[in-house]
């Protein structure tokens, strides 16, 4: 196989802009159009996916579908369902190929609707009241799985009636944890699957619930979907994960995988209950002999190595297929004909698709640079979706080993602007080992010309920066703005082994930050283009962190400080945040009043007497994994010691900035800062 990490250039997948061409912006990014949630007909015949549209209107998106037929060559996408003011996802074929099924709005609650795919008039098929998170088609396609928010033990999606007491308050109580979690309140529902009768005229009624007495989230909260629910083929059975709640629910990453008849005739059988770590995305063998998960090992670590597990559902008999395979399986399907599956697994700074033989354990890389972000295997060949630090997902066919581009989708709205260049680079880190970084340099930057810094630091922090896109942390916005961005994969950094990511355990100050020190000198000693001496150091979550613990550790070192969503206090982080097991397992797997040393160790608030560095400090409102109070007393310390500094708090929101609006204001925000300080002014 070729040496990827020889390549000193990522592989763009933009196309050369043209003469006169001017820099990518924040506005720009905004407005593009993102696709993703893929299916195609079992023939191969028809590929149909979602689409978003920014509404600057509404400060958000709305979604149609669309279509491609891929039996033609150099056919081009159309619009299958798109209707004004309504939201049209999910996309999912019938067995046959004929219609499609998609999750719409209209009218209010999401329900499940129907289009031929031929084009016709959309028709709804389910008329329970109180919504819907998602849905699966049963293979047979007379079974409909709908997963939705109600009350725990609901026997159906009837919503239950709750009598309102005239004279009571509004306060919220609670007697356990989750009292909230990531970006809202606990309210007293958990999402539960139920299974309705479909057929060509419908799916009426309420269905039945088929988890029995269990008690928790299938889909897992909060980014669950239907990659956590599988069919079996004769749509008798269905698998689902789900962790059992109850008082030590914000301590666990314990989801099982179940198995229950859809019928609900007999409750769920609990398929992974030996295994005290996290088992999730159960799939199904086309030919209903065997069932595929990941599964980690390690209790309460959600960023243990996942391994590719197969069970013989006839026998019993499971095998951990990639168990000496030192990667993490991200993403699983089935080949169509059951002997190997399709995933995705991250490998230095890339996210390709590689296949597993069912029976070896084979691995084999199927494409090479570019983040793949959805997999669809079919009879024709790979659908897939993909992106790369300089262009947005578009489709892809992989068929054999060729692979022919699908879609355009950006091309008018990205073809008068000069994309940056990005280069990979690696040097001697902590403990030796070797770390792998990128630079970006703007585009069209004349010989002998040198640009301020902006060095970027991921959260996670078990993450990456990769070759992929990002409609937040954008590395192409950053060179637009006239910076060359600098990332590196410091220890505790995903697509290197396990051994790496877990590297940063118990040392989220040490062998981290000496990463950072060793590679910002190994880029700017390579990259003449670079002006060492005016750089700006930024970063949201550990990387905001990072940014607290470099103000009193590395003070001298950078003109500007962008830190947002950081930690600034570790001990009021133990007790503030939501899911306990992420912070009890970086800090040595114990309480804050079992071992305070442990946390005080890498405590930013414990040196602010050192702090000197310009900072901007954002937060959210909204964001329950690091509290907005975090950053409230990272200003507020900045504002004693008379540092200068500026706060931005976005009302409601979450971890992430998501609205376009706000997205604007953040880099307007970000780009004014650093251009104060290094003198670069924003555009």
């Amino acid at each position: 196989m070729k040496n990827l990490l020889s390549a000193s250039v990522f592989a763009l997948i933009a196309a050369a802009a043209p003469a006169g061409a001017r820099q990518l912006t924040i506005d720009d990014v905004t407005m593009l159009s993102r696709v993703s949630a893929p299916d195609v007909s079992r023939d191969g015949h028809w590929l149909v996916y979602q689409q978003r549209e920014t509404d600057l209107s509404i400060d958000g998106g709305r979604f149609d579908l669309w279509r491609l037929d891929l039996s033609r060559k150099g056919a081009t996408p159309e619009k299958l369902v798109a209707e004004a003011d309504v939201n049209e996802t999910a996309p999912l074929f019938s067995p046959d190929g004929t219609i499609v099924y998609f999750q719409s709005d209209k009218g209010g609650d999401d329900a499940v609707w129907s289009v031929p795919i031929a084009g016709g008039t959309p028709k709804r098929l389910t008329d329970f009241k109180g919504g819907m998170g998602g849905f699966r088609v049963a293979p047979t396609g007379d079974k409909l799985l709908v997963f939705a928010d109600r009350r725990p033990g609901a026997p159906s999606l009837e919503p239950a009636m709750v009598k309102k007491d005239a004279n009571a308050g509004n306060a919220r109580t609670y007697d356990q944890m989750f009292v909230r979690h990531w970006a809202s309140w606990a309210d007293g529902t958990r999402s539960q699957i139920f299974v309705l009768p479909l057929t060509p005229e419908g799916a009426p009624g309420n269905g039945i619930a088929i988890e029995g007495g269990l008690v928790g989230d299938s889909p897992s909260k909060p980014f669950g979907g239907a990659e956590e629910v599988s069919w079996s083929p004769d749509g008798k059975t269905v698998y689902f994960a789900l962790r059992e709640a109850g008082r030590i629910e914000p301590l666990s990453v314990n989801l099982d995988i179940f198995a229950a008849p859809a019928d609900g005739s007999s409750p769920p059988v609990n398929l992974t209950d030996d295994n005290d770590g996290m088992d999730n995305l159960p799939t199904v063998s086309p030919d209903g002999k065997s069932l595929a998960w990941f599964q980690m090992k390690r209790p309460g670590y959600e960023a243990d190595r996942q391994v590719l597990m197969v069970r013989n559902l006839a026998t019993g008999k499971v095998t951990a297929l990639t168990q000496g395979w030192d990667r993490s399986v991200g993403s699983i399907a089935w080949a169509p004909d059951s002997r190997s599956l399709i995933v995705t697994a991250e490998d230095t700074q890339e996210n390709p698709v590689w296949s597993v033989d069912a029976a070896s354990g084979k691995v084999t890389r199927l494409t090479q640079a570019g983040n793949v972000s959805a997999v669809v295997p079919t009879a024709r060949g790979i659908v897939f979706a993909m992106n790369s630090l300089t262009a947005p997902d578009d489709f892809y066919l992989l068929s054999g080993r060729k692979t022919v581009r699908l879609t355009a989708v950006n091309a008018a709205k990205l073809a008068d602007i000069d994309m940056p260049q990005v280069t990979r680079f690696s040097f001697a880190g902590a403990n030796n080992d070797t770390v792998w970084g990128y630079a970006v340099k703007p585009a069209g930057l004349v010989a002998d010309a040198k640009v301020p810094v902006a060095y970027m630091v991921h959260g996670g922090p078990q993450g990456s920066s990769n070759n992929s896109w990002s409609w937040r942390w954008n590395p192409a916005v950053f060179a637009g703005a006239g910076y060359g961005l600098v990332a590196v994969d410091f220890h505790g950094s995903t697509g290197y082994g396990q051994g790496f990511t877990d590297a940063i355990r118990n040392n989220w100050g040490g062998w981290p930050l000496e990463d950072l020190q060793k590679g910002l000198k190994a880029a700017t000693d390579k990259f003449t283009w670079l002006d060492g001496g005016n750089a700006c150091a930024l970063g949201a979550s550990y990387g905001g962190y990072m940014m607290n613990w470099i103000e009193g550790q590395w003070p001298d070192r950078f003109k500007c400080i962008v830190q947002h969503d950081g930690v600034f206090d570790a001990r009021a982080m133990a007790y503030e945040t939501e899911e306990l097991w992420f912070d009890e397992w970086e800090h040595g797997g114990h309480p804050y009043y079992e071992d305070p040393a442990a946390f005080e160790k890498w405590n930013p608030v414990n040196h602010v007497a050192a702090w000197k560095t310009p900072q901007l400090v954002i937060t959210s409102e909204g964001d329950y994994r690091i509290p907005y109070t975090q950053g409230i007393a990272a200003f507020t310390a900045l504002q004693r010691r008379d540092i200068p500094s500026r706060l931005v708090v976005f009302p409601g929101g979450s971890h992430w900035v998501l609205k376009p609006k706000e997205s604007r204001q953040w880099y307007r925000e970000v780009l004014g800062w650093m251009g104060k300080w290094t003198g670069k002014p924003a555009d």
